[in-house]
């Protein structure tokens, strides 16, 4: 059993967020990061199931700058087992399908019986890659997954799959199969002294693909704050009901909800 989780390397929650110069992207050059809060989920699941099979290997593969190691280090001290570190110096700057592809070109040869990823990232929220990774990769996926059934693992996988409206299915796949996880899904684990001091001696391999070689789809032309407006009408010129009746107007032929 080998299952593939994808990482990746956002800004912290709480870090103050600037503008770049370009107006392209956030400036990164002084904030602190953090490991994407669904992927630590998906790692979660993705360790959980190899300990109920008894065996196999989980492998850790995230895209992204030099920094971007440090999550790969920390998946290996919970437990991984190796890393996949595809070296691409701008992601922001990729869409989904050149990360999907990219992705998909590194771990191919891996022939991993599952892909696990976070539900979206908490930066750019897409939610693409992984869809658009199960279809380059030619397998079944399963989006918003809440529950895994550990105990029908082998050929297929049964798992819970979070729906509209407070509605879920249950459903089974036959894998290989790439699942997308929800955040909450598990109490994710802390890195044990031990597993800090094993993951030094863990191999993590190092990807340099030529992503210009495919053209994007998408271009970011701006990206900036949203700004903070209030405006303030007054109706009726202090007569209750006047102003009642010009409010019902408003309703009816501007806003449009009567």
């Amino acid at each position: 059993m080998k299952i593939i989780v994808l990482m990746k390397q956002v800004a912290n929650k709480d870090a103050i967020l600037r503008i770049g110069k370009d107006e392209k992207w956030i400036d990164e050059s002084d904030i602190s990061h953090q490991t994407n809060e669904s992927d630590g989920y998906a790692l979660e699941e993705a360790l959980r199931l190899k300990e109920a099979k008894g065996e196999g290997e989980v492998i850790v593969c995230t895209l992204g700058a030099a920094s971007a190691k440090t999550v790969l280090k920390d998946a290996l001290a919970r437990g991984a087992d190796r890393g996949i570190h595809i070296i691409v110096n701008e992601p922001n700057k990729l869409s989904p399908f050149q990360i999907a592809k990219t992705i998909a070109d590194a771990i191919g040869e891996e022939s991993a019986d599952l892909i696990f990823t976070g539900l979206q990232s908490d930066d750019a929220s897409y939610g693409q890659t992984g869809v658009i990774l199960a279809e380059l990769l030619g397998i079944p996926h399963a989006t918003i997954v809440i529950d895994l059934d550990r105990s029908s693992l082998g050929e297929s996988l049964r798992l819970k799959r979070e729906l509209e409206s407070g509605w879920y299915q249950w459903f089974t796949y036959k894998l290989p199969a790439l699942l997308t996880i929800q955040s909450g899904i598990s109490q994710i684990r802390y890195a044990s002294l031990k597993g800090i001091m094993a993951a030094k001696k863990k191999e993590i391999r190092d990807v340099t693909p030529g992503v210009e070689d495919y053209a994007s789809a998408q271009k970011i032309e701006k990206v900036y704050l949203p700004l903070k407006t209030k405006q303030t009408q007054m109706l009726g010129d202090g007569d209750a009901k006047k102003g009642a009746l010009e409010l019902v107007e408003k309703l009816k032929t501007e806003v449009r909800v009567l």
